[in-house]
């Protein structure tokens, strides 16, 4: 089994939510499905019947390994330095190349959404910001090239 999980207390609940969802609702929807394809006769050669299973079988995998990751999850402190790069953190950059300002926060892998703007910090810029602080000139090398930023504020 790996080690601990680190995460914001949203990421968690998010994670809790899920899992409640996957435990009642999904439960019960795909139990219906299943009772409705075995109602029709014969499930020897029923499509719908097996899909159904195929269904549940995923879903209670997937109910297994939420609760494996939760039950290794450690909640990010709130204390945490405010004045240096560390998971959790929200960091203002300055992309020295095109004068674009980014804001990113560092999360786990589990987080990660690069839409929301959340990066992981197992990532090559999570991990070069992690431990930098403000002013800071920083320089990642990424399978692309090299990317400088400055680092102009960081919160939580």
């Amino acid at each position: 089994m790996a080690g601990e999980i680190y995460l914001t207390r949203a990421g968690y609940e998010k994670l809790v939510e899920e899992l409640d969802f996957l435990k009642t609702a999904k439960r019960r929807e795909l139990s219906k499905a299943i009772g409705q394809a075995r109602a029709q006769g014969d499930i020897s050669e029923n499509a719908e019947y097996d899909a159904a299973r195929d269904a549940q079988g995923l879903n209670e995998k997937k109910i297994a390994e939420l609760e494996g990751k939760l039950s290794r999850a450690r909640i990010l402190p709130e204390d945490i330095a405010k004045d240096e790069i560390l998971i959790g953190a929200s960091v203002n950059l300055l992309d020295m190349a095109t004068d674009e300002e980014l804001e990113y926060t560092l999360v786990s892998e589990m987080e990660a959404d690069y839409a929301q703007g959340k990066i992981s910090i197992n990532s090559p810029v999570g991990k070069g910001l992690l431990g930098h602080k403000e002013n800071e000139i920083v320089q990642i090398n990424i399978p692309a090239g090299v990317l400088r930023y400055k680092i102009i504020k960081i919160s939580r």
